[in-house]
């Protein structure tokens, strides 16, 4: 995986990159409140306003033709009625909507009240089609009412279901209800029935939208978790493999070191000069000791640009980001190589902790006696200026080049001649450029293509 895993690893947890701050911590990032959000957070607002909307469907629908339909006076009160039903199923929604994400107690009161009110105002719309004074208009009115009135109720009741059943069970109830409800007023069976359908299809069909969207919102939740584990399987895969090489490294060395500090400790008590040369080998194995490690700890320093490539790429496939590499860095100068590849293990952290990236593209190239290394990807949630961090880290390694973030890079950069350009593309990509020049001995014919 390379040492990139490690130092997102260090940096924090994969679900922190999903609201940025800028230097000056404002909070603003370069996408605006929408732009900030993580993309489940997205689908949830969403969801919550799609079902706000249907309140303002529900009055546009039912409660404004009414004035076209009857006289102001009855049309005043019947939309009334309707607009405070459309405010009441938009506050259950809301709080069901909670409770599907486990921020609130299930709103079993307020389900019930709404099933009252719905109830109520679904039989005063029947009785007014059945039994009340007015003409064939107000009747047609009050069927309207009574059928979108409890096609909305049913449907923002499935909010609180959990299950095929409980839905069903709520439709069903309503459809029977209908029947049930015109059997002591004595309609006819075909209007009955025809009434009854209506509400079928406007109850099923808002059930259904309702349970599908709770049913997408935990799916992509899920998806988004699942996501963020795979990301944290990597990372320990990497710390399992980090341990494995420093204890490689470490257990022979150290072995080789006990024993001779044991021979010449005994040399010495037997005042022999061999000692001195046990000792002079334990400290050059303990200096040599030093060295590996501390190439461990850097993550090998003098990295291999193809394996530092194929291990962003497996890191970031880890993390769920769909990753292209493109060129092929054989033949490249060790040098070079070394410093191209920091740039490939800081940009890939900023790619798994400072965005919402789906897609990263990784190039290498050589053009004019330089080598170029391109890394961008989508998914910008914070203005860069050239003051943000490709990676954040502050170890030097040892090595005294200061940190990782874009002054570390541009240092090691500088010492191979390299320059370093940082930003975001149209507002939506993050492009990291490092180009480094060919030594004159290598020529602009070798290297990546």
């Amino acid at each position: 995986m390379g040492a990139a895993a490690l130092k997102y690893a260090e940096h924090g947890k994969h679900g922190e990159h999903r609201e940025m701050r800028t230097p000056g911590g404002s909070g603003e990032g370069s996408g605006g409140w929408w732009g900030r959000k993580s993309t489940p957070g997205k689908v949830e607002t969403y969801t919550r306003w799609s079902f706000h909307f249907f309140a303002l469907i529900e009055v546009a629908s039912i409660g404004l033709p009414l004035f076209a339909q009857v006289g102001v006076d009855t049309a005043g009160w019947m939309a009334t009625v309707v607009t405070v039903h459309a405010a009441l199923c938009s506050t259950t929604a809301s709080r069901a909507l909670d409770w599907t994400r486990g921020r609130r107690a299930r709103p079993v009161r307020l389900m019930w009240f709404l099933g009252s009110v719905t109830a109520l105002i679904a039989v005063v719309a029947l009785v007014l089609r059945e039994r009340g004074p007015g003409d064939d208009q107000v009747r047609a009115a009050a069927s309207t009412l009574f059928v979108g009135v409890l096609s909305f109720g049913a449907g923002t009741l499935t909010l609180g279901m959990r299950g095929r059943r409980q839905v069903l069970a709520v439709v069903a109830g309503v459809v029977g209800g209908t029947l049930v409800a015109q059997l002591p007023l004595e309609v006819a069976a075909p209007a009955a029935l025809g009434t009854a359908v209506a509400v079928l299809l406007g109850g099923g069909g808002l059930a259904f939208t309702a349970a599908f969207s709770v049913w997408l919102l935990d799916a992509v939740y899920e998806l988004d978790e699942a996501r963020e584990t795979r990301a944290r399987l990597a990372v320990a895969e990497e710390r399992l493999r980090f341990g494995r090489d420093l204890h490689d490294v470490m257990g022979r060395n150290l072995s080789v070191i006990a024993l001779k500090s044991e021979l010449a400790v005994q040399l010495a008590r037997r005042g022999r000069t061999e000692a001195v040369e046990q000792m002079i080998e334990v400290q050059r194995i303990a200096r040599e000791s030093q060295r590996e490690v501390r190439d461990v700890v850097r993550g090998y320093r003098e990295a291999d640009l193809r394996l530092e490539l194929a291990g962003a790429q497996g890191v970031l496939a880890a993390a769920g980001i769909e990753c292209e590499v493109t060129g092929d860095a054989a033949g490249l100068p060790v040098e070079v190589q070394s410093a191209l590849g920091w740039v490939v293990r800081e940009a890939t952290t900023n790619v798994l902790r400072h965005g919402d990236a789906g897609r990263c593209v990784v190039g290498v190239r050589v053009a004019g006696g330089r080598v170029v290394l391109t890394v961008e990807n989508d998914g910008v949630k914070v203005a860069e200026g050239g003051g943000g961090t490709v990676g954040s880290g502050d170890d030097d390694g040892g090595g005294g080049k200061g940190g990782s973030g874009l002054v570390g890079l541009r240092e090691r950069l500088t010492s191979v001649g390299g320059e370093l350009e940082a930003g975001a593309v149209d507002g939506e990509r993050f492009r990291v450029v490092a180009t480094v020049p060919l030594p004159s001995a290598t020529g602009t014919g070798s290297g990546a293509s």
